[in-house]
């Protein structure tokens, strides 16, 4: 499993708005341009996922001159693996774990080595599942190298 540019960079975007429009001196919303800008990204590339983000009930946003993108919920509710998985689809390892009843091997009973696929399928949904991006903020936020 390899997270692409639409993972890191969605990752990175949804981190973005938490650090930058969530408290009492923040704005309440930003726009594509404010975070490429912040996060060194392309606006065109930045804005084709936006979409599955507001889709997966992540990102919300108001039209207008005062208008921008926000979190749905708060940082502490949304998970990493929400964020990648709005962006990347299934996360699985190998391709017979997918969800996908498509891609499911016709050796998964007799595979051996199913069992080790399984176990980091586990190991990878923990992760990603109980990282949320209030705690990414925090991992942060004592690094005076990351500029958010």
């Amino acid at each position: 499993m390899k997270i692409s540019t639409k993972g890191r960079y969605g990752l990175r975007a949804v981190i973005d708005l938490a650090a930058n429009c969530q408290g009492e001196n923040a704005p309440v919303r930003a726009s594509v341009k404010e975070i490429a800008r912040r996060q060194g990204l392309s606006e065109n590339y930045l804005e084709q996922l936006i979409f599955p983000l507001k889709k997966a009930g992540i990102l919300q946003s108001v039209r207008g001159a005062q208008g921008g993108y926000f979190l749905a919920k708060p940082a502490d509710k949304i998970t990493a693996g929400e964020v990648l998985r709005a962006l990347e689809g299934d996360l699985a390892p190998v391709e017979c774990l997918c969800e996908d009843e498509g891609a499911r091997c016709g050796r998964a009973e007799i595979c051996l080595a199913l069992p080790l696929w399984k176990k980091l399928q586990a190991a990878i949904d923990s992760v990603l599942n109980n990282v949320t991006i209030q705690d990414l903020l925090k991992d942060v936020a004592g690094d005076p190298s990351h500029v958010l």
